[in-house]
């Protein structure tokens, strides 16, 4: 699933394109993604202008003239700018005619993605009114962390991939910062110390500054809104590692089960 450094690559590639330009046509060839796209989609979007584009946890928020176009890739989704020449593929479900001639495609193989018209505050929508802090913003630290563990006796990793608690942390980048921050991912959230929620914030925020710089991770299906897949991938200390060596100590990096999906750790560096 497209995390938070994926989402935010796709809306630093679009901003050069999109901001001033108009939407001239909108063409939805499948409507049953997530949430069903809503009929008066088309009329709603067509002839406003795009002024800004910016992002909430794993949301794409696209300013309008009078509203909001909010998309989700879902699991394998991506929006790319295309020449209106392109042909679509099986899985292209939504283009974005602009008037420079250029399209904004969605694609997602999955259709576990939404788009989404919001006249209002999109922050007041009922998908991103409950979100919990960007992890790159000055909201969240250390402090925020371990007020928000207190109670919670479920596995720090569970805790960190709670929308409501964090907004944006998936699976992969929630393994390589507990490993950066040497906490087991099994622990129990309010175990954690003071100390150690300062150590495991700063991870997050190291972790996900440094995947941004590499353009997020391509495991199977990610690209940015020009193509261009990231690299991230390529320096993951514990995420799908599991039998190699752990690049500390030498242990072999172990794989277990939480919550449906795959953990990395290092059973000696992470306690």
């Amino acid at each position: 699933m497209p995390e938070l450094p994926e989402v935010e690559t796709i809306r630093r590639g679009l901003l050069q394109f999109l901001i001033g330009r108009r939407i001239a046509r909108v063409l939805v060839r499948h409507r049953d993604l997530r949430w069903p796209v809503a009929d008066d989609l088309e009329p709603q979007l067509c002839g406003r202008s795009i002024h800004a584009v910016e992002r909430r946890g794993k949301y794409l928020l696209i300013r309008c003239s009078g509203g909001t176009l909010m998309v989700h890739l879902g699991m394998s989704g991506s929006l790319r700018l295309v020449a209106e020449s392109t042909p679509p593929g099986k899985h292209d479900h939504v283009d974005f005619q602009l008037d420079d001639g250029r399209l904004l495609r969605l694609n997602d193989p999955r259709r576990f993605g939404s788009v989404h018209w919001v006249a209002g505050d999109p922050r007041d929508h009922p998908l991103l009114a409950a979100l919990g802090p960007e992890p790159l913003a000055d909201g969240f630290d250390g402090d925020h962390l371990f007020r928000e563990t207190r109670r919670r006796r479920a596995a720090i990793k569970q805790v960190l991939m709670d929308s409501h608690v964090l907004a944006g942390v998936g699976n992969i980048y929630a393994n390589e910062a507990l490993f950066r921050a040497g906490i087991h991912p099994a622990r129990q959230a309010r175990r954690l110390s003071r100390v150690r929620c300062g150590m495991l914030a700063d991870a997050i925020r190291n972790t996900l500054e440094r995947a941004l710089g590499a353009g997020g991770s391509t495991l199977r299906d990610f690209v940015g809104a020009t193509g261009a897949p990231g690299h991230f991938q390529q320096h993951y200390a514990v995420y799908g590692r599991a039998g190699e060596a752990c690049l500390r100590c030498g242990c072999p990096i172990k794989r277990m089960r939480q919550g449906q999906r795959s953990t990395f750790y290092c059973p000696h560096c992470q306690r």
